[in-house]
């Protein structure tokens, strides 16, 4: 285990256990509540992880930032090169939608297309640190396909969850892999639940964010990258990060990321956090806006990365959200499928679906007054466009077929 490591807290009951007394959840609490949060030395990780450390150091990837990673045997990290994605200023964007300063993550540079391979790197090399025999996970699509291929390129064997709306090319993507697939027919809560009953029965590695608080740790890697690329440009931290709202995870790391290099003195604040979910499947927003009750409901989206209607790290996410003194917001489907126009012609960058949601929450955030036009965001996107191709030909639509002759070309732009 990291040398930095000091002890895995519950997140409900606030019982502390040793790295090697508890891998997963608190005993106490069960697994559907007893959220472990990994916690640091960050006294010693500062003397060893600091800006000038960081100067000296050549790997152009998230594992640059091992002492704040729990690793013990570096040496089975994948091969796969993940993170270090482009941010990119985008005025263009920043004037579509009345903010002073806008900034795009693209996580889908990532090996496997999609933010999660952070997440599933970090879950690979727990999972061979255990000599696991084999790794599992319930996914709605982009979780699955990037445990699939990190499984892959280590030859561990993987066994996958998606509920039946999976999106066809992310199932595609797990097959490729080589991955066992289940397509099951219900929701992502009960592919969720079946995943966490066969991984107890049948001994597997357990991937899911929710209850592996080992993931987190690799997701939250975006956020130390964010603070680097922001020293880099000499350009303060924007005033908001925008994140698309599922399980709670992804806005989980986003912030403790952001909170680690506030404490090891990095940045003189952290931004405040911006929770986008989709007006179909909104338990995070009802939540804070009714004293932070947790009321699950169905999933009716087509941003199926964000499609949880039982988020299962509700206090992480929620945290997030609190902490940083920010908000939640919900956009409608249609105004997620307008946003990856409104992304790609403006920032050049094609995100799917629930890659996009934070831009159409910037937006509706600015018409409800919660962002200021003097204000600044930085937008993680969390996936690419060719993740869920169908939604991308909803939105932009079809291409005018014309015969081979140029009158034709000449009749069609008249018209």
């Amino acid at each position: 285990m990291s040398g930095f490591i000091s002890k895995l807290t519950c997140m409900k009951c606030g019982r502390d256990y040793q790295p090697e007394q508890a891998e997963t959840y608190c005993e106490a609490c069960g697994f559907h509540e007893g959220i472990l949060d990994v916690k640091y030395d960050y006294d010693a990780v500062g003397k060893v992880f600091n800006p000038a450390t960081l100067a000296q150091n050549s790997d152009r990837s998230m594992w640059r930032y091992l002492p704040l990673l729990p690793v013990r045997n570096p040496e089975l990290i994948p091969h796969l090169q993940v993170g270090w994605t482009p941010l990119y200023a985008a005025p263009r964007l920043a004037e579509e939608l009345g903010i002073a300063h806008c900034w795009v993550k693209d996580e889908g540079r990532n090996p496997t297309a999609s933010f999660k391979d952070r997440a599933s790197a970090m879950g690979v090399v727990k999972a061979l640190e255990q000599r696991a025999g084999r790794i599992t996970c319930a996914s709605t699509g982009n979780a699955a396909s990037s445990l699939a291929g990190f499984a892959a390129a280590v030859g561990l064997p993987a066994t996958i969850f998606v509920p039946q709306r999976a999106p066809e090319a992310k199932v595609a993507q797990l097959l490729v892999y080589g991955a066992q697939v289940f397509s099951v027919q219900g929701t992502y809560d009960q592919a969720w639940e079946l995943c966490m009953q066969a991984s107890a029965e049948f001994g597997w590695y357990n991937r899911n964010c929710a209850i592996n608080p080992y993931l987190i740790e690799g997701k939250k890697t975006v956020s130390l990258e964010l603070v680097e690329q922001f020293r880099n440009l000499c350009t303060k931290l924007p005033d908001w990060v925008a994140v698309s709202v599922g399980d709670g995870c992804t806005l989980g790391g986003v912030w403790k990321g952001l909170w680690e290099m506030q404490r090891l003195g990095f940045i003189p604040r952290a931004p405040k956090i911006l929770g986008v979910q989709a007006e179909g499947c909104k338990p995070f927003w009802h939540a804070w806006k009714h004293q932070g009750i947790l009321e699950p409901c169905e999933a009716n989206t087509v941003a199926d990365s964000i499609a949880v209607g039982h988020p299962r790290n509700f206090g992480k996410g929620m945290r997030a959200v609190t902490e940083s003194g920010g908000a939640f917001i919900t956009v409608t489907d249609e105004e997620i499928l307008a946003s990856i126009n409104v992304l790609a012609r403006k920032a050049g960058v094609f995100g799917e679906p629930a890659g996009v949601a934070g831009v159409a929450g910037v937006r509706q955030a600015r018409k409800d007054g919660i962002i200021a036009a003097h204000e600044s965001v930085a937008i993680l996107i969390t996936g690419n466009g060719l993740k869920d191709i169908q939604s991308a030909i909803r939105a932009a639509g079809r291409p005018i077929s014309i015969p081979p002759d140029v009158e034709a070309v000449r009749k069609a732009l008249q018209a």
